[in-house]
């Protein structure tokens, strides 16, 4: 005969077997049971895989009582959830409020009543169930809404490229980029509190949006082979207000005021990412820490990419020039556009972007240049 795995699973811990044995008899029809005689028994129990879905806990045990196996219990992410009824001696001397700060749902007081115990095991349990319901459905809404999200973001980037067809590789490079030094830094005390792994992850997923401000600029401009008038780079220049501010309407119609969304983020790189560290960038002449992180993560990444990559009007440079370039300059770029620490932790996994460079890389001289410069 095979066991009903639709019927829920309770734990009793109780240091008597006695009182188990009581409670077995009472709900052995209606529940798979599990027992411990004691509190040590039963977190190792609800450790296991098959975890039970309510607990019925004695308070009064010796080594480890009830107060203190609950609290264990809601400390750990795997089993907090799960609702825990004490229950106790009559004539015991209880602190409600102790065993509610606990994390306890209910008490049941001995001498026993079957009717009572039945109902409140019947009720949590379903208060229980519609709690795992409700978590799933903002589980799956979640997902939906991140799937949305990455839908919308290679939308947008997928125009860029349309607009501006010889970057090719060049989101997915600058991506992974920005991921690797925001992993890197997240170690950096200066950065530990900004680069959790939320965050790391919006950084990935809304660089691509740097550049979308280049839909606004005129193809004589985007596209021309020979160096740019003063006037024409004064309109080249305004590539990434144009992006910010399309941005910032999208964010604002979607009421979204959370410093972490996507749109925020996206914002603030499509408007920083040409800013410098010394204030000689555009469009705003940003200087230092004015500048926001994901702009100045994106300077870096931005800047390396162009260097390494085939354009219009240039020929690439190996990833030893480019290195040579952004750590000691040559005019146009310098050190101090950089935050230092972002640029040392450049300098020391500079091997991490040339191989990132090479996997993604949209032309062979480019890829023949990155596989012979490794040093």
């Amino acid at each position: 005969m095979h066991e009903d795995i639709s019927r829920p699973t309770l734990l009793i811990v109780d240091d008597i077997s006695e009182n188990i044995d009581v409670l077995i008899g009472l709900l052995e029809n209606d529940y798979k049971i599990k027992a411990a005689l004691n509190g040590k028994r039963a977190l190792k129990i609800t450790a296991g895989k098959n975890k039970p879905d309510l607990i019925l806990l004695d308070i009064m045990m010796p080594d480890m009582d009830g107060y203190e196996v609950c609290r264990r219990l809601k400390e750990c992410p795997d089993t907090k959830n799960i609702p825990v009824i004490f229950v106790t001696a009559k004539g015991d001397v209880i602190d409600e409020s102790k065993g509610f700060d606990a994390g306890c749902v209910d008490y049941i007081t001995k001498p026993l009543s079957p009717t009572l115990v039945k109902a409140r095991v019947k009720t949590h349990l379903a208060l229980y169930n519609q709690s795992r319901i409700l978590e799933e459905k903002v589980r799956e809404r979640t997902r939906e809404l991140v799937h949305t999200q990455d839908v919308t973001i290679l939308g947008l980037a997928v125009l860029t490229e349309y607009r501006d067809n010889e970057t090719g590789g060049h989101i997915i490079r600058t991506q992974n980029y920005v991921r690797i030094l925001a992993e890197l830094l997240a170690k950096h005390p200066r950065f530990r509190k900004f680069l959790d792994e939320e965050m790391v992850d919006l950084l990935f997923k809304s660089s691509p949006l740097h550049d979308i401000g280049k839909v606004g600029v005129p193809d004589s401009i985007l596209f021309k082979t020979g160096s740019l008038t003063d006037e024409e780079f004064k309109i080249m220049k305004r590539h990434p207000i144009y992006g910010g501010d399309a941005l910032s309407k999208s964010e604002q119609a979607f009421g979204s005021m959370d410093s972490t969304t996507f749109l925020r983020v996206g914002k603030e790189i499509a408007y920083t990412h040409h800013e410098k560290w010394d204030g000689t960038g555009y469009p705003y002449g940003l200087k230092g820490e004015d500048i926001p992180l994901s702009g100045r993560l994106m300077a870096l990444a931005d800047v390396y990419d162009a260097l390494i990559s085939k354009r219009v009007y240039k020929p690439p440079f190996s990833h030893a020039k480019a290195m040579e370039i952004i750590t000691v300059g040559d005019g146009r770029v310098m050190p101090d556009h950089f935050d230092p620490d972002i640029l040392e932790i450049f300098r020391e996994y500079h091997d991490e972007f040339r191989q990132i460079a090479l996997q993604y890389a949209d032309h062979e001289e480019e890829r023949k240049l990155l596989s012979g410069s490794h040093r």
